[in-house]
């Protein structure tokens, strides 16, 4: 907890140098998911915006995106669907690959997870580079879902996440922006 009142989602992170490696700086956002104050504000400055409009379905991306995107669904009164890593859900699906720095990932989502037509909101914690993002928009794409737009807590801008995400033509949004990798 928090022993001061604070206004900006960022108050409620902390920063851990050096980790995984050395010369980053993670920005851990469970100190935000442990503060009632900080998550309740993270959770209602990400759906603001969308409040109003047809939402069918919110998206969360493994794994923060799951705490995340199942509050923004409860809030929202709509449904929640899970993008997990290979091999973790367990009835058909589909999957799309993305680079890592060093390598390549795999997401999927359930094949029924959406109906042709239907409104989806994409939720994560962090944008970064922006290829897990932009695996999950190519999923809902696939299903024939119209992607709303993708709301994260912290931009990482220097990464190039969110260039690469409004090139595809998808809405951007993020609660705060931290300045390094």
């Amino acid at each position: 907890m928090t022993d001061r009142p604070t206004e900006d989602v960022r108050d409620y992170i902390r920063t851990i140098v050096d980790f995984p490696h050395e010369g980053i700086l993670f920005r851990d956002v469970t100190t935000l998911f442990a503060d009632p104050r900080g998550f309740r504000m993270a959770v209602d400055r990400m759906l603001t915006p969308y409040l109003g409009g047809r939402i069918d379905k919110v998206a969360g991306l493994e794994a923060r995106g799951f705490i995340l995107g199942g509050a923004v669904a409860h809030q929202l009164g709509c449904g929640f669907v899970p993008i997990r890593k290979k091999g973790k859900l367990p009835a058909a699906t589909i999957s799309e690959s993305y680079q890592l720095e060093y390598g390549e990932a795999v997401v999927e989502v359930h094949d029924d997870a959406i109906e042709p037509g239907e409104t989806v909101l994409i939720v994560d914690d962090l944008l970064a580079t922006g290829g897990t993002a932009e695996a999950g928009v190519r999923l809902m794409q696939r299903l024939g879902a119209t992607i709303l737009g993708c709301a994260f807590i912290v931009e990482l801008p220097e990464l190039g996440g969110r260039v690469k995400l409004e090139t595809l033509g998808i809405d951007v949004r993020a609660l705060c922006a931290f300045e390094g990798l």
